[in-house]
């Protein structure tokens, strides 16, 4: 193929950068790169997150903040989320919670789910903002109706805990339900778990099977614990099958 290079405009055409990242990935790097600094916000955000990953480029989280904080502060809501993850978390930068929760509010009043997950992540547990569990119970809500599974599986345990809530188990299961189908482990987690509830043994195993597939070290470790003392020895081999896992 041609090698791809930066039109005069700059701007990138998408299928054309994705086949060249798999087939000319240097020549699709130049033209990421000048797309961005001649100001295209989603060359910018691209880059920053290249950058943040070392994929296609060195690793340098300070450059990726940098292409992070110019796309943000040009209005993109993705990018505004990802400024508020660098500042929680430290990347390119010391921790901060204030600007993380700045950030994350940003990017959650221009509609981005996972800026309404992080922001009310924040509030939930008091960091960089006052706690208040109502109102991460608002933006998890927001979340879950634009469909961000996460955000669902929270919703379903507002709704079985009571918490800021009256406690409503169905309407709890029907959310952990839709968070398990669309993909998040612990909502998969959480499915399974009100299937035990009702009996369902054979389908509580396939969803927890499932959960175990993307789960990270501290959710298989959890789960190894919780499920270790079922009654039932189909969820205690989840238990072996999840620390075992763990340990690898």
């Amino acid at each position: 193929m041609s090698e791809l290079s930066a039109p005069a405009d700059t701007r990138l055409d998408r299928n054309q950068l994705v086949a060249a990242l798999r087939e000319d990935p240097d020549s699709a790097v130049k033209a990421i790169r000048a797309a961005a600094s001649a100001g295209e916000v989603a060359a910018q955000f691209m880059l920053g997150q290249m950058c943040c990953e070392g994929r296609g480029v060195a690793l340098d989280a300070v450059e990726g903040l940098h292409w992070f904080r110019l796309a943000a502060n040009s209005g993109m809501p993705a990018a505004m989320n990802m400024l508020g993850r660098c500042h929680e978390l430290g990347v390119g930068t010391s921790a901060d919670f204030g600007l993380a929760a700045v950030w994350y509010r940003k990017s959650a009043h221009a509609g981005h789910d996972w800026g309404m997950y992080n922001h009310a992540n924040l509030l939930a547990t008091g960091r960089g903002v006052a706690e208040s569990r109502s109102e991460a119970l608002a933006w998890y809500s927001k979340a879950a109706d634009l469909g961000h599974a996460k955000s669902m599986n929270l919703v379903g345990r507002y709704l079985e805990e009571g918490w800021e809530v009256v406690r409503d188990p169905v309407a709890a299961s029907e959310w952990y339900r839709k968070s398990a189908e669309a993909g998040d482990f612990r909502g998969q987690s959480s499915h399974a778990q009100m299937l035990i509830q009702h009996g369902k043994l054979d389908e509580a195993v396939e969803w927890f099977r499932r959960a175990l597939e993307a789960g990270s070290p501290s959710f298989l470790s959890h789960i190894a614990n919780d499920l270790a003392v079922s009654p039932h020895a189909d969820i205690r081999e989840i238990a072996r099958i999840a620390r075992e896992r763990c340990a690898d």
